[in-house]
């Protein structure tokens, strides 16, 4: 089969790889229909996150069941299925706890309570060796472990376009807004307007907030945060965004905000030779912005991906501001269900951020120009 393998840090290549087979009694083979790139592939890509050898990225897709193993009962050939993007046994404490991205059984080589750099929670499709090895989804085919708890049949007449992402952007989304607690008439900033940042921003419409405030750097992101989000904006490249957001909230403060960047913001070379002084990776200045931005007594949501400690991390404006602080992966099989009926109604949706669809020959330079923000790229689908 065909599959974009990662080799090194900035190479991706189009390659033909063994098919995979089952290998377990609760595996299923998936057909890909359609997958897509994801801002978390690009901590693979850019090296943010080790990988030494090859391996399938992709951690978002979906397609039609070829095989199953005998313990796969829900399931059968020819059924369409999305897929959620942790790898989750079903049966664990975690998962029993609707907390499947820490299960406790998918990771047996990496998995440890204190989630250090070599110690880490659940498998990931496509995510390095330290989430479990599991070759991801941007292929032909793929095997997916534990076939009878993760994956979700699609309703018939719903396109890839709106099933695809329920395997990671609409639940990443949600759980970040879910975090935040809200009643109802509050005001919610997320910083990043990227894939995930755009979900959050229409997942708190949806859960009653009053105003929304999309913070990016790119104009081109922020008018997509304005169409499909009805979002406020702030250009946090030619703006004061924090003393902004205390002007449209009568000095106090959002309600909540929402860091949907991560280490990956842009830092100057100061901070990368700090960086290397200190063993950190990238950059938190989207979360520093993100506290300040809260009102006392707020909540601050992450779900931009962060790969190390940082050593000037703002404990003392935390305790101050007595703010809530919530983050990690989300619990994608815990939203799923509930976020399908709200596709099928159109009550959410995310087909609308789509700007690039391609086949997966065009991998690489999709790759490469979501990397390098060209093309006014927001979303890429592949097609396999």
């Amino acid at each position: 089969m065909k599959a974009l393998v990662f080799h090194k840090p900035k190479d991706v290549r189009l390659e033909s790889v063994p098919d995979p087979k089952i290998e377990h009694v609760r595996d299923a083979i998936i057909r890909v229909t359609s997958t897509s790139i994801c801002g978390s592939d690009l901590h693979i890509y850019n090296g943010y996150f080790p990988q030494a050898r090859p391996l399938i990225l992709g951690h978002e897709f979906m397609g039609i069941v070829e095989e199953v193993g005998p313990r796969v009962t829900n399931l059968k050939k020819g059924d369409r299925v999305v897929v959620p993007f942790p790898v989750a046994c079903g049966e664990c404490w975690f998962c029993r706890q609707d907390l499947p991205i820490h299960c406790e059984r998918s990771n047996p080589k990496h998995y440890g309570p204190d989630g250090s750099m070599t110690r880490k929670g659940g498998g990931l499709f496509g995510y390095t060796d330290l989430y479990g090895s599991y070759q991801g989804g941007q292929a032909e085919y793929v095997r997916v472990p534990f076939a009878d708890y993760g994956p979700r049949k699609v309703p018939q007449g719903m396109p890839d376009e709106k099933a695809l992402f329920l395997s990671d952007i609409i639940p990443t989304g949600w759980a970040a807004i879910n975090w935040c607690g809200l009643e109802g008439g509050e005001t919610v900033a997320v910083f990043g307007c990227g894939p995930v940042g755009l979900m959050a921003l229409k997942s708190a419409r949806a859960r009653g907030a009053g105003r929304v405030i999309g913070v990016d750097i790119l104009d081109y992101r922020l008018k997509k945060a304005v169409e499909v989000a009805q979002a406020a904006v702030i250009n946090a490249d030619k703006t004061d965004a924090v003393e902004a957001i205390r002007q449209m909230t009568t000095g106090r403060g959002a309600d909540a905000c929402v860091d949907a960047v991560g280490m990956e913001a842009e830092h100057d070379i100061l901070e990368s030779a700090s960086n290397v002084v200190k063993a950190q990776v990238g950059t938190m200045r989207v979360l520093a912005s993100a506290m300040k931005a809260a009102r006392r007594s707020g909540t601050v949501s992450v779900v931009g991906v962060y790969g190390t400690d940082f050593d000037n991390f703002p404990l003392g404006q935390l305790f101050d501001k007595g703010l809530r602080l919530r983050a990690g992966q989300a619990p994608v099989h815990a939203h799923i269900d509930g976020l399908l009926d709200m596709v099928a109604q159109g009550s959410l949706r995310a087909d609308d951020i789509v700007t690039h669809r391609l086949p997966l020959e065009e991998g690489p330079r999709a790759y490469k120009i979501f990397n390098e923000k060209r093309e006014g790229c927001v979303k890429v689908m592949l097609k396999p």
